[in-house]
């Protein structure tokens, strides 16, 4: 029997041999567009700008209508997204365990539906939100390096039919890039938040410099006017020592200018020695009328120090409970002239372990912003519990809230919730005195150092959107409701403190530099 020639069997495999070759091509052409995703989702830093690249690489290469980013955010427990609305975005928000996103993010596993609407995971708000039909869905979680899942990614409507296993491959391979570079943009605004306190750090301080300056140059010139006047003699040394501060703190002030434009950088131990030197002249030259001068002058002294001050840290056990309501009376009487109702629920027999002089700066700090920040005829309470996390503290006010932009930045110190020329005017404990806001800064670092937690919810009043809209304040001179309850429901700010029964401190090298923060006296 003749065989055939030994070319047909060749040819009979060529088929084969093609559809692997297509397969290896397929597979190469989607490795080089996992590569290019990489490399444009990386470059881009802006997290708004990011959300619309992320979406339009991912419907490119997933070959889909619509691509969906949902984040994870931790203080409102919900997974939230800028979905496209005519010219603009809308911020649209879920909670964390509902729907397809919320079920992907919460068991860490991807999802492939092909039919949505019979999918009983599946959440259609978001269509009805959107105005966008949903067919099918591709879910995958977002994994940061850290293995914390920070959200999901999601492919909706695939232009060639249904999602397959190799669907969930690609947009999973993916994922890892959108993580990696979410991750980076989240890092840049963190960035920019703190270049952007560091100013207003230096800003605070140049504006506090100006008042005690003009104040003691608008002096000393009185003072050598009455003195030629009257013909005293030997007053000539005494005067150009005090002229020689005036123009030292000057020089100081054109360098924090400096500093505003850039141009230079400002240390701390000069502007301590100067404002030092200054308050000696004062009480040297001027006993007299120092008196005030003096007092404004060591104010400013008083804020430098307070965040770099050194001083024995002594922990002992605390009955938090009496300790509470004694610094709530402290305060009280300080703010004795203000029309509050205060409510307290504090259970008996809280105990913990700090050092004594922090806990009454926390406690009196966190109470303090309550009160310069609620209206007269308002509500503030204080709460101090056993939770099972351990003993926590609540201080909430139903004041005008803190807006979104400075919630960002309530702990990096020297907010100015209001403008300065505003809170600068005030007496500590008076409506709207709220100032720079670095009691809150020193709680924060106090936080760390003595391993207590410290956190906050704020809703801003809806009347008074910007930080530069005033308050009357006093609830029944407010125009926008007509009772105090009213007033209750349209903002507020609670902080939370969360203390450990018992507290071990931190030995690192780091953290020790932080001592120096349990200065100055005045315990309850």
């Amino acid at each position: 029997m003749n065989e055939g020639p030994p070319f047909n069997s060749e040819r009979r495999g060529e088929p084969g041999r093609r559809k692997e070759d297509r397969i290896l091509l397929d597979q190469l052409r989607r490795y080089h567009q996992l590569y290019q995703v990489g490399q444009v989702l990386t470059s881009e830093m802006n997290l708004e700008t990011l959300f619309e690249v992320i979406i339009d690489q991912t419907n490119a290469v997933m070959g889909t209508q619509r691509g969906t980013v949902f984040l994870f955010d931790e203080n409102t427990n919900t997974l939230w997204s800028l979905v496209a609305s005519g010219m603009g975005k809308d911020l649209i928000r879920i909670p964390a365990d509902k729907g397809v996103a919320g079920w992907v993010f919460q068991q860490g596993q991807a999802a492939l539906i092909n039919d949505a609407y019979v999918d009983p995971r599946f959440y259609p708000d978001v269509d009805r939100a959107s105005g966008f039909r949903t067919r099918n869905i591709l879910c995958v979680p977002l994994i940061n390096r850290s293995h914390h899942r920070i959200g999901v990614l999601q492919a909706l409507n695939k232009n060639g039919g249904e999602f397959t296993g190799a669907d969930v491959e690609l947009l999973t391979s993916i994922s890892h890039y959108v993580a990696i570079a979410l991750e980076n943009a989240r890092l840049y605004e963190d960035l920019k938040l703190m270049e952007k306190a560091r100013e207003r750090v230096i800003n605070h301080l140049s504006h506090e410099l100006k008042t005690p300056l003009a104040v003691i140059g608008a002096a000393l010139h009185q003072m050598g006017k009455k003195l030629r006047d009257s013909r005293v003699e030997g007053y000539e040394t005494v005067l150009k020592r005090g002229k020689r501060s005036i123009q030292r703190l000057l020089n100081l002030q054109e360098k924090i200018d400096d500093i505003l434009n850039r141009k230079a950088v400002l240390e701390k131990e000069t502007l301590t020695k100067i404002i030092e030197d200054a308050a000696f002249l004062v009480e040297e030259s001027m006993e007299e009328n120092g008196g005030m001068l003096r007092q404004s002058l060591e104010a400013v002294l008083r804020k430098v120090e307070d965040l770099y001050a050194m001083d024995p840290v002594i922990l002992e056990e605390i009955d938090l409970s009496r300790f509470l309501n004694r610094v709530h009376e402290r305060v009280k009487a300080q703010a004795r002239d203000r029309d509050l109702n205060v409510h307290c629920r504090i259970e008996d027999g809280l105990w913990v372990q700090m050092d004594r002089k922090v806990l009454h700066k926390v406690l009196e700090g966190v109470l303090k912003n309550a009160v310069e920040n609620t209206p007269d005829e308002g509500d503030i309470e204080i709460t101090a519990r056993r939770s099972p996390d351990g003993i926590q503290v609540e201080i909430r006010d139903a004041g005008i809230g803190i807006s979104p932009q400075n919630q960002k930045l309530i702990f990096h110190g020297f907010i100015h919730m209001a403008d300065t020329a505003l809170y600068s005017s005030k007496k500590p404990y008076d409506f709207g005195a709220g100032g720079a806001g670095s009691d809150l800064l020193r709680i924060k670092l106090f936080s760390e150092r003595f391993g207590f937690d410290v956190s906050f919810k704020s809703i801003r009043c809806p009347y008074l959107p910007k930080d530069g809209d005033l308050c009357p304040g006093r609830v029944s001179d407010c125009l926008h409701i007509e009772s105090a309850g009213q007033c209750r429901k349209n903002g507020g700010t609670a902080f939370t403190l969360l203390f450990q029964p018992r507290v071990s401190l931190k030995t690192k090298p780091e953290q020790r530099g932080l001592e120096r923060l349990a200065r100055t006296p005045d315990p309850a």
